[in-house]
């Protein structure tokens, strides 16, 4: 119920205990790898780059968030969907199922939810967003060959009556032009400014896929928010006289954003305006002020990565979801590097020593993942009020 790639040595197949599985699901990989099991969720098919997640908790929050548009999720945690869904935990701030994640693929076959929060089973969910699931899948395998050979590009498929196209869609696979040089963030910017009242200081957020735990962290601290599209011109934004402005994550090659976001973030810089990036935020940063970024092996998606925070010395546990990093090597004298993650040495926060700007690679709203992190909303808060005093 597996076929294998010629020439490769990590044997890809379904579970031990899933010899009994009915075909109606199927992933097929761009180097003609097809894995076959159970679909559930949507019907149909849908392209994207194969990811592996190693979150133990919070698979809605993971599928909901923006970042992961074009991406297929494969969870390495064996059950999924214990817990169901509910209506407080969609990341997605514009709740629009089309900007998310295309596909999630699982070991084991999601059950009956039991948790109190639960209003609705996870398969149910998913076919009502648009999301097809893959089960009966051995996802530790699949998970060294992403870490082996990089995240490549799938097709996942879901069909009750298990009738596929295997090569057309290995094929498709092949066709897909990949994540490289996408610009995802217009398609999933909001259309208009969105206005959070606060008593705090004003934020204007720049909308390039934000998770709604970011806006959550903010009226948390006090802040009034407005969030405005990514295309959002740098006299538009200061028309709003915000007091800071967070640049939020997003999907996509940053390098692509980058055409319409870094002069506006670098006329941001030169006007002294207290900046904050977070994610596909911090990459933007790290371009504007003269850095590369580059395509990541297998990117880092977990809610249990641990970083080193250099002003302290203290190692946080944090979440992550990029598949670009920033190129340390190539930050200016004006930057300094302030987070390492402890995986792989890649760069995971930077402060700019010429203007009030700071940028970290994480999601310190997690959401999911652990708290440690929550104090960079306050640092924010704190370095747009001192920015205020001394104005």
């Amino acid at each position: 119920m597996q076929h294998k790639a010629a020439g490769d040595d990590v044997p890809l197949k379904l579970s031990q205990d899933a010899t009994d599985i009915r075909v109606t699901g199927l992933l097929a990989l761009e180097d003609g790898t097809i894995l076959e099991g159970e679909g559930f969720g949507a019907a149909g098919e849908a392209v994207g780059e194969v990811c592996f997640n190693t979150a133990m908790t919070g698979y809605q929050e993971i599928l909901t968030d923006p970042s992961y548009a074009m991406q297929i999720v494969t969870f390495t945690f064996p059950h999924i969907g214990n817990v169901g869904v509910n209506d407080e935990d969609v990341e997605n701030a514009a709740d629009t199922a089309a900007i998310a994640a295309r596909g999630a693929i699982v070991r084991s076959k999601v059950t009956s939810p039991s948790n109190h929060r639960s209003r609705l089973d996870l398969e149910a969910w998913m076919k009502r967003r648009g999301i097809i699931g893959l089960s009966g899948i051995d996802t530790r395998a699949l998970t060294i060959r992403i870490r082996e050979h990089g995240m490549l590009r799938g097709v996942i498929a879901h069909h009750a009556g298990g009738r596929f196209d295997r090569d057309a869609l290995v094929e498709q696979a092949k066709a897909w032009s990949g994540l490289e040089g996408a610009d995802l963030a217009k398609e999933v910017t909001t259309d208009k400014p969105i206005r959070i009242p606060g008593e705090g200081p004003h934020t204007v957020l720049m909308d390039f896929g934000v998770k709604r735990n970011i806006l959550s962290r903010l009226q948390t601290e006090g802040c009034r928010v407005t969030v405005v599209p990514a295309t959002t011109s740098f006299d538009d934004i200061m028309a709003l006289s915000p007091d800071g402005v967070l640049l939020g994550n997003g999907p996509g090659d940053p390098a692509a954003t980058a055409e319409y976001a870094v002069p506006v973030i670098r006329e941001l810089l030169d006007a002294k305006v207290p900046l904050f990036g977070i994610c596909l935020g911090h990459q933007l940063m790290a371009l504007a002020l003269g850095a590369k970024t580059k395509k990541m092996e297998q990117g880092h998606h977990g809610a249990n990565h641990p970083v080193k925070d250099h002003a302290t010395g203290r190692v946080e546990i944090v979440s992550m979801n990029h598949g670009f990093t920033v190129d340390e090597a190539t930050l200016p004298d004006r930057v300094e590097a302030t987070h390492t993650s402890l995986f792989d040495g890649t760069n995971a926060g930077l402060k700019v020593t010429d203007a009030p700007a700071m940028a970290v690679q994480h999601h310190p709203e997690a959401s999911p993942g652990p708290e440690d992190s929550f104090p960079m909303f306050e640092k924010f808060v704190r370095l747009m009020k001192e920015n205020a005093r001394a104005g």
